[in-house]
């Protein structure tokens, strides 16, 4: 199948499939005697993975890693587990991150008279750099 086909199945664009082949982390496809890409169901199934594994915000790196473990059919699946519990982790740390920052700017939003008067909070705090925002 040509390389519009690929993503339509898959899900992911021509143009990441593209660089997914220009990164390593998908072969170079195979080309058809026109010269055009051509791709079968494990190349789909591939970039299915690759899609997933993105769409759960893991890093180009963390998804790499996740490829070659799940082509290596030897491998314990604790490898598997162990990357996944340490994005667990990392996740849960953005999160708190963005609560924090989320209940700063509530706190701002509310100061702020939000009327025809130049007097602004929010702005007078970030041109003072405020105090650092840290998660709870």
């Amino acid at each position: 199948m040509n390389i519009g086909e690929a993503a339509r199945l898959s899900g992911v664009s021509a143009k990441m499939i593209r660089y997914y082949e220009t990164v390593g982390m998908m072969p170079a496809a195979g080309r058809k005697a026109n010269g055009y890409r051509d791709y079968d169901a494990a190349d789909v199934a591939a970039l299915q993975f690759l899609r997933r594994a993105r769409d759960l915000g893991f890093s180009m790196e963390e998804t790499r890693d996740l490829l070659t473990l799940w082509r290596d059919r030897s491998r314990p699946s604790r490898d598997v587990k162990k990357l996944v519990e340490r994005h667990i982790t990392d996740l849960t740390q953005r999160i708190q991150e963005m609560k924090a920052m989320r209940d700063t700017l509530a706190h701002l939003s509310k100061a702020c008279a939000g009327d025809e008067r130049p007097d602004c909070p929010i702005l007078a705090d970030f041109s003072k750099g405020g105090p650092k925002v840290r998660a709870h």
